[in-house]
């Protein structure tokens, strides 16, 4: 089964996993990722603000893309911390989530969903003992797609720097049903499948959990 973590496939991400998969980055030591929106007039009346449609608030609907993509990097994660809460809009569920994610090596994910980001926002940057690679925008009123190397010198000092920018429309979706449909006609397992959706669900629960909210409907 596939599951719609559609984030992998926007240009910016696939380069920086194939510069990952190449091993240029050396062994990776963690990850600091932000994903958040302004929200606008009339947000707290609509169906994200209500529990037993949503279930739940930014934890459950950007957060699941940050997970997604940290433990697509660094893999599986023994350790969950987090914390939710609403701070601005008047509604039942949380407007922020904080995450702290650990794996068995001690690599760790600091993550941040957020809907008084005021202004659309996404940055991911991964961190090597050899390299760190950030990646900004989305598209649209995210921004332009960019991916910047940063390729530390054996002498270290400033670092080695290329960079790619994709200002053209967002293809992730096309490229990610050009997958599925591949996955099917050659009977392959799925890249992103049920497993990841189970995995980043049972940290969504526990970060709720542990904040205190009770989404279930």
């Amino acid at each position: 089964m596939h599951v719609g973590f559609n984030h992998r496939y926007h240009r910016a991400l696939r380069k920086a996993k194939a510069i990952f998969d190449s091993g240029a980055l050396g062994e990776l030591m963690f990850v600091r990722a932000r994903y958040g929106h302004g929200g606008r007039v009339g947000y707290a009346a609509e169906w994200r603000a209500q529990p037993r449609i949503s279930g739940g608030g930014e934890l459950i609907d950007q957060g699941p893309h940050l997970i997604d993509l940290a433990r697509w990097f660094l893999g599986e994660f023994s350790e969950v911390q987090g914390f939710a809460h609403t701070y601005y809009w008047d509604m039942p569920v949380d407007d922020n989530a904080f995450l702290l994610l650990k794996t068995p090596k001690q690599q760790v994910a600091f993550l941040h969903a957020s809907c008084t980001e005021w202004k659309n926002l996404f940055s991911m940057e991964i961190y090597g003992r050899d390299g760190k690679l950030d990646i900004s925008g989305l598209g649209g009123s995210y921004g332009v797609e960019r991916l910047t190397w940063y390729k530390m010198l054996p002498q270290m000092g400033p670092p080695e720097t290329m960079a790619w920018e994709y200002p053209m429309a967002d293809d992730s979706w096309e490229v990610e049903v050009a997958e599925f449909f591949e996955d099917v006609r050659v009977d392959r397992t799925p890249s992103a499948g049920l497993r990841d959706a189970v995995e980043c669900l049972k940290i969504v629960q526990a970060v709720y959990k542990e904040s205190g909210f009770d989404h279930r409907p």
